[in-house]
């Protein structure tokens, strides 16, 4: 069982800087837990670090698969581990940096999610009733056969509504159950929990900012690169923030404007709804980002903190 750092947060809080500033220190590299980055040409709109930003630094989970492969969980975790092994096999201890709980979660929590198969059916079906009805409906249905996960799952996340409900069809057992089961087994390796937060307001003006600073860097044209190479809204890659509100606006169903509005508005809620699901883990060695005077005096923090687990930078 080896050490393995998690950074963790909301969107905008500073996990890519910290994460690469981290991995330099210690000589090693780095595991994105973030759902978009994970697919290719999709760079600015998913704030994945350039070249540059990365600074040497390998990354692994980055420009993983075509945004018109299926990519779930499961794969996450079944790579993710693969790469935490042979980092630790060479010495260094792994970084796992992103936002996306259920990714996080399936690594620190050994949730086994592969008892059952895909059904490419069953979830095009419920992806066009959420269409046709409205997210809530399907929502709703989930809450009729599972209402512990619908506590959980907010009904505009249609993915893992359908997951839970693909679930429940095939094995008749609610997704919860299975998941409480797959706990029961201990984690892999000791994951060490640094999490980033930051007063509400200043974390929301911070989104406002990046999303007009994608704008100003291309992000209208990557999305009409990604519609020219045939990526479109019916695929999960294209329902990311930022990508199916400029998809309606380059296909004349609303003004720029609009899009760009209901981007940044949408990206303060998927912070709020990030902060509430990592506030239910436990053990997490919490920065409050704006309470610091500059850079180093974090640094400094978290070399105290890693300390205590025999991690020296």
């Amino acid at each position: 069982m080896g050490n393995v750092i998690v950074i963790l947060g909301p969107t905008a809080s500073g996990k890519t800087q910290l994460s690469i500033e981290l991995a330099k220190r210690l000589n090693t590299e780095i595991i994105s837990a973030d759902s978009m980055q994970v697919y290719k040409y999709m760079d600015i709109g998913t704030a994945k670090p350039d070249e540059e930003e990365r600074d040497g630094i390998k990354h692994y989970l980055m420009d993983e698969v075509y945004p018109d492969e299926e990519f779930s969980v499961v794969k996450f975790k079944e790579l993710a581990e693969k790469y935490i092994d042979e980092i630790l096999s060479r010495g260094k201890i792994p970084i796992v940096v992103g936002g996306t709980g259920l990714y996080i979660n399936s690594l620190i929590y050994n949730i086994n999610f592969s008892e059952t198969a895909t059904d490419h059916e069953l979830r095009e079906k419920l992806r066009k009733m959420a269409e046709e009805k409205g997210n809530r409906y399907l929502h709703d249905m989930l809450k009729e056969i599972d209402p512990e996960a619908a506590e959980k799952i907010h009904e505009n996340n249609v993915k893992r509504v359908i997951r839970a409900i693909e679930v429940y069809e095939q094995t008749k057992r609610p997704i919860s159950q299975h998941q409480k089961l797959s706990r029961t087994i201990p984690a892999k390796h000791n994951y060490i929990l640094i999490g980033l937060r930051m007063d509400r307001n200043l974390l929301y003006e911070r989104i406002n900012k990046r999303v007009d600073m994608m704008i100003q860097k291309g992000l209208i044209d990557e999305v009409k690169k990604l519609a020219e190479l045939g990526y479109d809204k019916s695929m999960v890659s294209m329902q990311g923030l930022g990508y199916k509100e400029l998809l309606s606006y380059l296909n004349n169903e609303i003004p720029l404007d609009q899009a760009i509005y209901i981007i940044k508005r949408d990206t303060r809620h998927y912070a709020k709804r990030q902060m509430t699901w990592f506030r239910r883990i436990p053990g997490i060695y919490w920065l409050d980002m704006d309470k610091f005077n500059d850079y180093s005096e974090i640094m400094e923090n978290i070399k105290y903190y890693l300390a205590t687990f025999g991690i020296f930078l």
